[in-house]
């Protein structure tokens, strides 16, 4: 990693501007999971034993540039005063002289929270000029001697607090988080041991084509499981009822499969399917293997593609996972993800779990600490492996 980290800065006596995401899902006023908050507290820890103080930025929803009050980062500054051994205060704003006031007044040892930094359009760069934007990041800027990025998870994003800020700041460095993705990712792109298998699942190809054809550079074997799989069926010339479809993307669902057989990459989809007559815990069920009838709708990969995946999985000495098998939320159609979770968490390789979907079901079965990695970026994570590069990591080695 060809940036300065955390380790690298002289911390003592300085005030730290650090993005961390706490963008985490909360009910009546409550952090309803914190992973997000608790990943991001070795570096918070760190700064405050190095007997630093803290300004955290971070966004929450989708404010739309407005103070909305409902996407407000209070339940998270609760939840994390009550994970630190520090005073945690909550700004009222994000800039503005009163916020200012209280970054200046800040001891060492004290933590800053500042308030979404979504509620200004300037964040995100929407509806406002460079200029703007630039003036915006300048006064977050104002409030630290030193910036540390610990968002991975908004890393893709060329946003004020992640991407422009480091303008304004000599020292810019990247905390344990950010550089643990980049450890882990980085070593699947440049040095994976193999084989190396890619499991890739979800509703949509749409959104993972270029990570698909990215890892056809890279892989030993594909397993393609989720709705996506039934747009490669299509493409087969399979018919596939009711499952869900991308018309528009049979066509490339075939080139994708031609790509393979040229890269001579083993690329499998399931061999059998859990079909059902309606998405709900009391459909009928039954394995289909080939043509799917009309009516019916595939929901899970069958027993047979199971073994076949599994077997895949117990080979590989790198795994990366993208993407849950079926409708694993429904209990019935839930045996494909949790099955290949479990083969991931037996096998001998260095696993990375990235994606909303396949790190809840990874978290759900009780397996995530028996993975090497459980990213934090779900789009952040799915560019880094496309070899795009992230605005919020360029920003630090430019810095």
């Amino acid at each position: 990693m060809n940036k300065l980290t955390i380790k690298d800065l002289d911390i003592q006596g300085k005030r730290v501007l650090m993005r961390v995401d706490f963008n985490v899902p909360v009910k009546d006023g409550v952090v309803g999971d914190d992973t997000r908050i608790v990943a991001a507290l070795p570096s918070i820890n760190y700064v405050l034993k190095n007997s630093g103080s803290l300004v955290l930025m971070s966004h929450c929803g989708r404010p739309k540039g407005e103070k909305n009050m409902e996407f407000t980062l209070k339940p998270a500054a609760d939840r994390l005063a009550e994970l630190v051994d520090a005073k945690v205060t909550l700004a009222p704003d994000v800039i503005g002289d009163e916020v200012k006031g209280l970054v200046d007044g800040l001891q060492a040892g004290e933590i800053l929270v500042l308030e979404n930094v979504r509620f200004y359009k300037e964040e995100e760069g929407k509806g406002c000029t460079a200029e703007e934007q630039d003036a915006f990041a300048k006064e977050l800027a104002s409030y630290g001697d030193i910036y540390v990025s610990d968002a991975f998870g908004t890393a893709h994003r060329a946003h004020a607090s992640m991407a422009v800020v480091t303008k304004y700041i000599d020292q810019c460095a990247a905390g344990f988080l950010l550089e643990k993705e980049i450890e882990y990712l980085g070593k699947v792109l440049e040095s994976p041991e193999r084989p190396f298998v890619a499991i890739i699942g979800g509703a949509k190809i749409s959104g993972k084509i270029d990570v698909v054809t990215s890892l056809m550079e890279k892989c030993d074997t594909i397993l393609i499981g989720g709705g996506m799989a039934y747009t490669f069926f299509k493409a087969q010339g399979l018919t596939v009822g009711d499952s869900l479809l991308e018309e528009d993307k049979v066509e490339l669902a075939g080139d994708i499969l031609k790509l393979a057989e040229v890269k001579g990459v083993n690329l499998l989809l399931p061999v059998d399917n859990l079909v059902a007559d309606s998405f709900s815990a009391e459909a009928n069920i039954w394995v289909s293997e080939g043509d799917i009838k009309e009516g019916l709708m595939g929901l899970d990969i069958g027993p047979e593609t199971i073994k076949l995946f599994c077997s895949e999985v117990a080979k590989a000495k790198t795994v990366v996972w993208n993407g849950p098998m079926g409708c694993f939320e429904l209990e019935p159609f839930s045996k494909g993800t949790y099955s290949v979770c479990q083969a991931v968490a037996d096998s001998d390789s260095v696993s990375i779990i990235g994606g909303g979907d396949s790190v809840a079901a990874v978290k759900q079965s009780g397996l995530a600490e028996k993975m090497s990695h459980v990213s934090t970026g779900g789009g952040a994570s799915l560019e880094f492996m496309e070899g795009k590069p992230l605005p919020g990591i360029v920003a630090l080695t430019d810095a």
